[in-house]
């Protein structure tokens, strides 16, 4: 099924527009990356402040009983302090995350058509998708620990497509013009999405297990990651978030094929992107079954996590790029 995508359908004007939204949401992410990150360095001085307040509510309890009560710091109960700046760079990324929306919103008003045909759009929807997650995943659990760890890279990301992808407005290639666009493509940045959670939460988890490693000492630097759950914790955390991500990518590689073969005559070709596609299969399918089958976990399991994310990388922003290819729609 072939679709209409003339350049009539453009409009420029909404598609400048389009990307202010996309700088704005950069901008506003980042300074809820900085909020998140003071309210990680202020957690030691936090954590002190609670300490003190346990001792002088211990303290209170032995002089109003007229006894000594051993246990009273850990059975005192007090209220956490306001995380100020945790709250401050929540509120920034939803508002970042709007304008995201917005900005996906009006690229696809610009185009006529679903904005997944170049590594703009990819990268743009891909942002969205990523902070979507962190944001649903907020809402059931506290997880401003994990901010700092998101918004970095999905800034990036934002530059990224801004600076280095950007592309404009324009109709799609002939092979692109198909309904399987929406499918393929839409899964396949889900799954990237969702990766991209699991290597921030991957990089927590190498600096948490970093400090374990140097046993007390380790723990008395870096004292902000206290903060953060424990290393085992992040990998259990990491594995569950790569099991949702593993099936989509599967989807991507069987639709991709089935596309192929409508648009080609061939499901497989053996094409630059074909084959990164496959390799990152390749690589997240081992990191599964070593967990699954061998028991792996901590370090080892977390190397291979970043192999494919790696792999991801090597795939959107060199073989797009770099390879001629019947996927050759990077648009730069």
């Amino acid at each position: 099924m072939k679709l209409d995508f003339s350049n009539d359908h453009i409009n420029t004007g909404v598609a400048t527009l389009s990307s202010h939204f996309l700088w704005a949401s950069a901008l506003v992410l980042t300074l809820a990356m900085v909020s998140f990150a003071l309210d990680l360095a202020g957690a030691p001085h936090r954590a002190a402040r609670l300490e003190a307040r346990r001792s002088a509510a211990a303290q209170t309890r032995a002089t109003a009983d007229g006894d000594v009560l051993v246990d009273a710091p850990a059975t005192t109960q007090l209220t956490p302090e306001k995380r100020q700046w945790g709250g401050i760079g929540m509120s920034l990324s939803w508002l970042g995350t709007l304008l995201l929306i917005v900005a996906v919103a009006t690229r696809t008003i610009a185009v006529g058509r679903p904005p997944l045909g170049n590594m703009y759009e990819f990268s743009m929807v891909g942002c969205m998708f990523a902070m979507v997650f962190f944001l649903a995943w907020s809402l059931k659990s506290d997880i401003r620990w994990l901010g700092v760890f998101v918004t970095g890279p999905i800034v990036l990301f934002e530059m990224l497509a801004a600076v280095v992808y950007y592309t404009a407005a324009s109709s799609l290639m002939p092979s692109l013009q198909s309904y399987w666009l929406s499918i393929h493509v839409t899964v396949a940045t889900l799954s990237v999405a969702l990766s991209t959670l699991a290597f921030s939460l991957t990089v927590a988890y190498f600096v948490q297990n970093w400090r374990d490693e140097r046993g007390e000492a380790g723990r008395e630097r870096l004292k902000w990651m206290d903060a953060l759950p424990s290393a085992a914790s992040l990998d259990r955390t990491t594995y569950g978030v790569l099991i949702v991500a593993f099936p989509m990518w599967t989807f991507t590689l069987i639709a991709g094929a089935i596309w192929a073969q409508e648009a080609w005559g061939h499901y497989w070709n053996w094409d630059p992107k074909e084959v990164w596609t496959l390799v990152i299969w390749v690589v997240y399918a081992a990191y599964l079954h070593a967990r699954a089958t061998a028991g792996w976990s901590g370090k080892k399991a977390a190397y291979i996590a970043l192999a494919g994310f790696a792999a991801i990388l090597i795939n959107y922003g060199v073989v797009n790029v770099y390879f001629v290819g019947q996927h050759s729609y990077s648009g730069l």
